[in-house]
This record gives structure tokens, C-alpha cells and sequence, in this order.
């Protein structure tokens, strides 16, 4: 396979978890990472199986998510990729980026771990407040 080739294949996956996303379908969304893939937001890292109570937590709208720049290093990746967030019922916006690393398995390249940062208007950077997410542990 080209890099050329390994570059669209990560981009289309990229653009399934923002597809998937905008959508609300968690178990799509799952399937773009690793089996031991992470996300990481508000102050804190969630292993997948925590994934569909976030996802069920977050807001519901569109994901635009921009070209991502990716650099590649055989069987792994790293990149970043711009995202703009437009909540559905208030068309409030976010916008940050993610921060990946990529992997390629038998089934094709997936997330290896996601990390969200927010532009907030102040101009900071940040991983989001750690109370947007309440999780539910025993």
C-alpha cells in the first residue's frame, strides 16, 4: 500500500467518526478505533467501553471536521485534525481540534486515542471542563 493510499484510507475513517457522530450511531462510531482505543476530553481519558454513555451524554448536531495532517511512520500515525461543532437545536458552535494517533490492524487503520481541544473565545486551549461529563462508576 502507497502512503498516498494510507492517507485516504485514515481520512475516510475520520470521516466515518464524523459521519457517525453527527448521526448518534455509537456502535459506528466504536468501530474507527482499536480495540484498545481511547478518547480523551474534559480533564480525563474514557476507555471505549465507557463510549456510549459519553456519547449519549454529548450534544446532538452537526461534526465538520477539517483535513486532517497526518504523518506517517509505517504501521502507525499521528495527527491532528480541526473540528467545528454546530449544536442542532441552538446552532451554538465549538470549535478545537483533535489530537490522534493512528494504527493500522487486519481490518485497516483505526483510532488508537482521540484527544478533543477547545478553542474557547478567551483564546484558550483546553480538554473541556471536567464536570460536562458525570461518569457513572461503581
Amino acid at each position: 500500500m502507497s502512503d498516498t493510499d494510507d492517507l485516504v484510507e485514515i481520512e475516510q475513517l475520520l470521516a466515518r467518526y464524523a459521519v457517525a457522530m453527527t448521526r448518534g450511531d455509537v456502535d459506528r462510531v466504536l468501530a474507527v478505533f482499536a480495540p484498545d482505543g481511547s478518547y480523551s476530553a474534559f480533564g480525563d481519558t474514557y476507555p471505549l467501553d465507557e463510549f456510549p454513555a459519553l456519547v449519549s451524554a454529548a450534544p446532538k448536531g452537526l461534526f465538520l471536521a477539517g483535513t486532517p495532517v497526518i504523518e506517517l511512520d509505517g504501521d502507525a500515525a499521528t495527527g491532528t485534525q480541526p473540528l467545528s461543532f454546530v449544536e442542532h437545536s441552538t446552532h451554538e458552535m465549538r470549535i478545537g481540534y483533535y489530537n490522534d494517533t493512528y494504527v493500522r490492524t487486519p481490518d485497516g487503520w483505526r483510532l488508537r486515542t482521540r484527544a478533543m481541544t477547545f478553542i474557547r473565545r478567551s483564546g484558550a486551549h483546553d480538554s473541556g471542563r471536567p464536570h460536562a461529563f458525570e461518569r457513572t462508576r461503581p
